[in-house]
């Protein structure tokens, strides 16, 4: 199995924390986000990762290389100006094949679970890890019903940014600048779209002051 890790976002809400350094190279307890996720995929033996890359990207490609001093192998996909994160993806299928990935975004903070995530999608398009309504998204996302995702219903949660993805989701889909929300509904309007309900710890590592409190945290053995 490959993944993919999403690092192609500007980064804005980190300013000026991100003028200079991309967002998944900051750091929380001396390491950067985006090698935690690199280390946990790698520990989990997928070893074969595809990172997209946009705002400073020569200076992620420098940090991190061809993977092999972490015992991956990163294969790059520049987008010369961000693409969202469908758009992304489809620029980045070439790189990923035919089968179904992981596909991970570099600016989160998880203890993974990798029985729940990783299990054969028996049809479905995708799999979300949702997550508790973290205090600055209390509306959640999507719910989850019987382990289907919809797009209404009581009890919504977030969506973690984590996922198990079949190519074909973006089947017909051209080129360009997309977001993944739409193409997820579509596919959940369809019935196509599992999802399980994370419980461990999990950060949205959005804003200057959540980097600061993930680092604390983690410095202080609390997650």
């Amino acid at each position: 199995m490959k993944a993919m890790i999403l690092a192609a976002g500007l980064g804005t809400r980190m300013r000026p924390l991100t003028e200079h350094t991309p967002k998944p190279l900051l750091q929380v307890a001396d390491k950067a986000l985006i090698v935690w996720h690199i280390e946990a995929l790698a520990a989990q033996g997928v070893v074969d990762l595809v990172i997209n890359a946009a705002h400073l990207a020569e200076r992620l490609q420098d940090a991190l290389g061809d993977g092999a001093r972490f015992g991956v192998r990163i294969a790059w996909s520049v987008e010369p100006t961000p693409l969202e994160t469908a758009g992304g993806i489809i620029a980045a299928l070439p790189l990923l094949g035919e089968q179904p990935f992981l596909l991970v975004n570099a600016d989160v903070w998880w203890r993974p679970r990798w029985d729940a995530l990783c299990a054969p999608l028996q049809g479905d398009l995708a799999r979300l890890t949702l997550v508790d309504n973290p205090p600055h998204h209390r509306d959640g996302d999507f719910a989850l019903q019987a382990g289907r995702v919809r797009t209404v219903g009581a009890d919504r949660l977030t969506f973690a940014g984590i996922s198990l993805i079949d190519p074909a989701l973006f089947a017909g889909l051209q080129p360009g600048v997309r977001p993944l929300a739409p193409v997820l509904r579509a596919a959940m309007d369809a019935d196509r779209v599992a999802g399980w309900h994370h419980h461990g710890a999990w950060v949205d590592v959005g804003t200057r002051q959540r980097l600061h409190d993930l680092d604390a945290a983690l410095r202080a053995q609390q997650l």
